[in-house]
Parts: C-alpha cells; sequence; structure tokens
C-alpha cells in the first residue's frame, strides 16, 4: 500500500486520538467527508486501522471527546499494531518518506521551508536551494499533486505572511505557495 499524505495523517491523528470517525478527522481537517470515508476503508483492508466495536465510547478511548461518555451514532476506528509499527517507522525517518513520496532528495527541507515562511515564490526557493527553476518546478507541482502545498496569488503580502523576506510588505508579481491545511496538520501530528 502507498502511504501518502492524507493516509499518513489518518495514522497520526487515530495515533493522537485513540478512537475516532470520518466525520470528526473530516471536521479537524477540514477535507470532504466522503474522501475520507474511502480512504478509512482503504486502510481498513490494508491492515493498519480496525472498526471498534461496543455500544459506547467513553473519553479514556476517545481522548478528543468532551464528554465522559457518548453512545455510538458513527463507525469507529483505531490504529492496528501494523499501523502503529508503520506509523513510527515513518515518523523516525521523514525524510525518506518524503524522498519516497515526491523522488526528490530536498523535498522535506523545502517543505518545511514553506511551513516556516508561510508563503514563497518558486525563484526564492531554488535561489535557497541552490536549484533550477525546472527542478524547483517539478517538486512543487508533485507536492501540489499530494495536497501539501497549495498555489496562490495575493496582491500584497505582510512581513507576517512572508517570514523568509524581512520587507515590512511585498507586492507580488509571481505565483506563490504556501502549504495547505493537511500540511500544516501533518507536520504538527507527525513531530
Amino acid at each position: 500500500m502507498k502511504i501518502t499524505p492524507l493516509r499518513l495523517y489518518i495514522l497520526a491523528h487515530l495515533r493522537r486520538a485513540g478512537i475516532d470517525y470520518a466525520k470528526s478527522i473530516s471536521k479537524t481537517l477540514k477535507h470532504p467527508q466522503s474522501n475520507l470515508i474511502v480512504e478509512l476503508e482503504y486502510m481498513e483492508n490494508s491492515g493498519y486501522i480496525e472498526k471498534t466495536h461496543g455500544s459506547a465510547v467513553k473519553r479514556t478511548e476517545a481522548r478528543f471527546k468532551l464528554s465522559y461518555e457518548v453512545r455510538k451514532h458513527h463507525t469507529y476506528y483505531r490504529l492496528t499494531k501494523e499501523g502503529e509499527m508503520l506509523l513510527k517507522k515513518i515518523k523516525n525517518n521523514l525524510e525518506a518518506y518524503f524522498k519516497d513520496v515526491t523522488g526528490n532528495e530536498k523535498s522535506f527541507e523545502i517543505f518545511t521551508f514553506l511551513i516556516k515562511a508561510e508563503y514563497e515564490h518558486a525563484g526564492f526557493i531554488a535561489k535557497s536551494f541552490s536549484m533550477s527553476s525546472e527542478q524547483v518546478g517539478d517538486l512543487l507541482t508533485k507536492l501540489i499533486n499530494l495536497g501539501l502545498i497549495e498555489q496562490c496569488k495575493p496582491r500584497t503580502l505582510k512581513r507576517k505572511h512572508r517570514k523568509a523576506k524581512p520587507k515590512k510588505e511585498t507586492r507580488t508579481q509571481h505565483m506563490y505557495y504556501r502549504p495547505t491545511r493537511l500540511g500544516n496538520m501533518l507536520m504538527r501530528y507527525i513531530k
């Protein structure tokens, strides 16, 4: 099974939550619930997660629940031993995971750079990492296809948004890239 960033996020989320259901994960990630249901079923068939049984859920099991005990109105999932081991393996070597997923050795560095900078354009990334603009363009396209970053064209960027450049304000003439909610949440849950 290929572990996409969305599947990796689901593993990390279930690790933190204990047990959870598709709608809750969807709200946290702000991702369509229908896509998450498909991914959860695929991961269950692969043996990395499993459905839970019983009629009630306690907060000790589902750490993100607010009340002490609730009746099950959804299908709840939890990690299996295989899922725990896979998550631990990827967590211990994130650079290798990003290299496998994108095919580029600098992908993890560039992605973490974008997380810190919030907004940046391809030319500045190419200069910062001593790469050609074609290499950076290919890598950014792969990161977009994985759902980790997105394109944006704001008219003006303030210093607080573009942390890699020390100007008060920048008028934009380029296509800028920023991490998506999935990218930000993945890095928050993995680290």
